[in-house]
């Protein structure tokens, strides 16, 4: 478990980078801190830097997977709600087809039929016969 633990570090580096508790007279400059904290930048190079390549690889594929999941998620809420708009469409159209077809039988009916003609004449245009007495009931 050590091993594991210390992959990136030596036990004597460890050492070197603790920050030890002793009197500074004077502030010293950042750049002096902060060699003794992480070390210099040839020690970061050959440690392979503050942050081992596998988080970084963990951190592209988790944005990678999370956008992946998000374009396939948008992607099925599309063609969910496009197929309910075509099966809308579809039905629209059947009715429409229907009622077109009922229109078509209607004018068949009224240019070849003379008892159609004259019921739609009486209804319609309240039309009456010469010989016949039209009395209003109210």
């Amino acid at each position: 478990m050590s091993k594991v633990a210390n992959t990136y570090w030596v036990d004597s580096r460890l050492n070197a980078q603790r920050v030890t508790a002793r009197a500074l007279p004077s502030f010293a400059p950042v750049r002096d801190i902060s060699r003794e904290l992480i070390g210099s930048p040839a020690e970061v190079r050959r440690r392979g830097g503050l942050v081992p390549a596998w988080v970084f690889f963990g951190i592209i594929f988790f944005a990678t997977l999370a956008v992946c999941f998000t374009v396939n998620k948008r992607s099925h809420s599309e063609l969910t709600s496009s197929t309910q708009q075509f099966q809308k469409i579809r039905a629209e159209i059947e009715i429409l087809r229907q009622t077109n077809a009922s229109l078509g039988l209607e004018i068949r009916r009224l240019r070849e039929d003379p008892r159609t003609i004259e019921s739609a004449a009486r209804e319609r245009l309240n039309m009456v016969r010469p010989n016949e007495i039209v009395v209003p009931i109210e």
